[in-house]
């Protein structure tokens, strides 16, 4: 079910197949991050699609007991959303997303730019970049077998001297894949270095499918800016977006008054332990509590106690006095 509220107030974006997109900014799908609680934060900021962060195929044949809490999402804010999933054995990849599409997903998502070791061993992620037979194998069998659409995410290839992104975005989009997502780097790269934003363009001149422009967004401005240099359909923000979700809205985080980053920062917070218990969710918001405090430029024996707190009083009392002392 889409957006109704976005639908009555203007035309789609772009279309995922015959899913309508309403915006043009994305929450990345990050390991560990991109969660229930933050994926909602974030599409209440304004953002267009929700993808899971991703999950191991052998995990999913297995029903390994995660699998609940990866894959929860509340059906009346996050569609259209996907699940994404990494493995490189086309038969098991397509036996998972047959299991995961009877959980209701709107797409599914593959994992073709992790460059994680731990992922690039099992030959998946990134390291599929470096044999475009099998990606066309997964998505011929995948787009033929699911009756929701696939879709891809991807890297500029293995390293500098072996850019195959065009390849790849052709192999993709003529085997049946649905919109295509690049991080314009390649898999040495890993996140080091400038992201290639002339490559994303030459993917989206040489295919017809949605194109999604990922590397190197950390100002509101630069959305634009990857948009009228790529003519991409949408951008997708990863990093940048940790301890920031203004700006999905477009908007700086330096612009917000102290006052509505405590707001946003507790709200996120209590999420997470409505999702997480308090325990767990305290402990795993430490990623993201660094990063909203960051602009208070708290002392460190404060900033230290706060990534310490294991109790929503403590933290709550030590979030309090710093932002109490910035203002």
């Amino acid at each position: 079910m889409e957006n109704t509220d976005a639908k009555l107030v203007k035309s789609p974006t772009f279309f995922i197949d015959s899913i309508p997109v309403y915006g043009d900014v994305l929450l990345a799908p990050m390991d560990g991050i991109s969660d229930p609680p933050f994926r909602i934060l974030t599409r209440k900021m304004g953002g267009a699609v929700n993808i899971t962060g991703f999950v191991n195929t052998n995990d999913i044949l297995r029903n390994a007991d995660y699998l609940d809490k990866r894959l929860a999402f509340d059906p009346n804010i996050e569609r259209p959303l996907a699940f994404q999933i990494f493995g490189s054995d086309p038969n098991l990849l397509l036996e998972a997303a047959l299991r995961l599409q009877d959980r209701g997903p709107d797409f599914i998502d593959i994992n073709m730019g992790c460059s994680a070791k731990v992922i690039r061993r099992k030959g998946a992620g990134s390291e599929l970049m470096a044999t475009p037979k099998t990606i066309a194998a997964i998505f011929k069998l995948l787009t033929r077998n699911l009756s929701i659409p696939v879709t891809g995410k991807i890297r500029l290839g293995i390293d500098d001297e072996n850019l195959n992104h065009l390849e790849v975005a052709h192999i993709i989009e003529d085997n049946g894949g649905k919109m295509l997502a690049v991080h314009g780097r390649t898999r040495v790269q890993a996140y080091e270095g400038k992201a290639n934003w002339h490559a994303i363009a030459e993917i989206k001149g040489a295919i017809s499918i949605p194109v999604i422009g990922n590397g190197d967004i950390v100002e509101p401005e630069q959305i634009d800016q990857m948009k009228k240099m790529t003519n991409c359909d949408a951008v997708m923000i990863g990093r940048a977006a940790i301890g920031n979700p203004w700006i999905i809205a477009k908007s700086h985080r330096k612009r917000q008054p102290h006052t509505e980053i405590h707001r946003v920062m507790m709200e996120h917070l209590k999420s997470m332990i409505g999702f997480y218990g308090e325990d767990k969710a305290i402990l795993l918001f430490r990623k993201h509590a660094k990063h909203y405090i960051a602009s208070c430029d708290p002392p460190r024996a404060m900033f230290v106690s706060l990534l310490r707190s294991e109790t929503l009083a403590e933290f709550t009392e030590i979030c309090d006095e710093v932002f109490t002392q910035a203002k």
